[in-house]
């Protein structure tokens, strides 16, 4: 029994030595790495089904929307606004910090509908003070909580998410409620759609492009899945959809962008896209998570979904108002 036990334990390691993987040179601990095995092309085209399934609804939803304007706009941005800000202090939070959070929501909340009162009754002073108010009410209860919760950091992570997360989702409203739009109503409707359609074409061609292309990595560090590849087809997509757009929409609505102009959009606007979205993944690697949230089944939070657009939209109604047509 004895030698059977002994020949069988000596025959099991002739088989392990025969399947052990092969070390790496330099550490016989570590086996030898294998070659990554890329998606194939049905897991991409899934991919890439998924995300144009939930695009299209929400893009109707949208235009939907914007057509309609005024308060119903303003409060649906409010609301989102607050629940991007939410995941941006979910980032902190995963440091350790802790914003003063429903100081930080009614701030959020009242970015978009400030914007749309100003719009409507050109007075910037009541809302400075009402900034200036909650401002102060911000630092008093940082100063209730006292000197151990890094009040400093805190006050600082608060404002920055209704910044970022609403203040720059506002200018929606701005482009849609510029100085023109009660005279050319329709006109203000194509202006703030447009930065909408170059974003997600950037985002979809720059997606397609690094799934099927691959290559060089753009940010290897921030944002590993992002290439060169998909950052060149994200421009030219843009920019195509910025020309397209110009003619079959704003010409519609007799409002003429010459070819230089729309390059401008496109252009701005597509790298705009892609540096707000390698933004957002400085804030996700910090943090130590993949997506922002799982407020989206399916497509993470809304911080990746709204990443691109944060940084468009302040740029292209900039340059509307240099062109005056917003």
């Amino acid at each position: 029994m004895a030698a059977r036990l002994h020949g069988a334990v000596r025959h099991a390691g002739a088989l392990a030595r025969r399947h052990a993987p092969r070390p790496v040179r330099g550490d016989p601990r570590l086996p030898a790495a294998r070659s990554a095995l890329r998606k194939s092309p049905g897991v991409i085209s899934r991919n890439l089904l998924v995300r144009i399934a939930f695009a299209v609804p929400a893009i109707a939803a949208a235009l939907v929307l914007l057509r309609l304007g005024g308060w119903a706009l303003a409060a649906v941005l409010a609301v989102l606004g607050v629940l991007g800000t939410r995941e941006v202090y979910d980032f902190a939070r995963a440091q350790g910090i802790e914003p003063l959070e429903w100081v930080g929501f009614i701030g959020a909340a009242l970015c978009p509908l400030a914007t749309y009162w100003v719009k409507g009754y050109a007075e910037w002073e009541p809302v400075l003070y009402a900034g200036a108010v909650w401002l102060l009410v911000l630092l008093v209860v940082a100063a209730a909580r006292g000197p151990d919760r890094r009040p400093l950091t805190a006050v600082a992570v608060t404002v920055f998410g209704g910044l970022y997360a609403s203040a720059l989702l506002s200018f929606i409203v701005a482009i849609r409620h510029g100085p023109h739009s009660d005279a050319h109503p329709r006109g203000s409707v194509a202006l703030v759609v447009m930065p909408l359609v170059v974003t997600w074409v950037c985002d979809t061609c720059a997606m397609a492009a690094g799934a099927l292309v691959g290559g060089p990595k753009l940010a290897p560090v921030l944002s590993p899945r992002k290439t060169w590849a998909g950052a060149v087809a994200g421009l030219v997509g843009g920019l195509l959809a910025a020309l397209v757009y110009g003619a079959l929409v704003l010409d519609r609505v007799a409002l003429r962008l010459g070819v230089w102009q729309l390059v401008a959009v496109g252009v701005v606007g597509v790298v705009a896209a892609q540096v707000g979205d390698v933004a957002e993944s400085l804030f996700k690697r910090e943090a130590g998570v993949k997506d922002s949230s799982s407020l989206i089944p399916g497509h993470g939070g809304l911080l990746d979904r709204l990443d691109s657009l944060y940084f468009v939209l302040p740029l292209t109604a900039g340059l509307f108002r240099l062109f005056d047509v917003a």
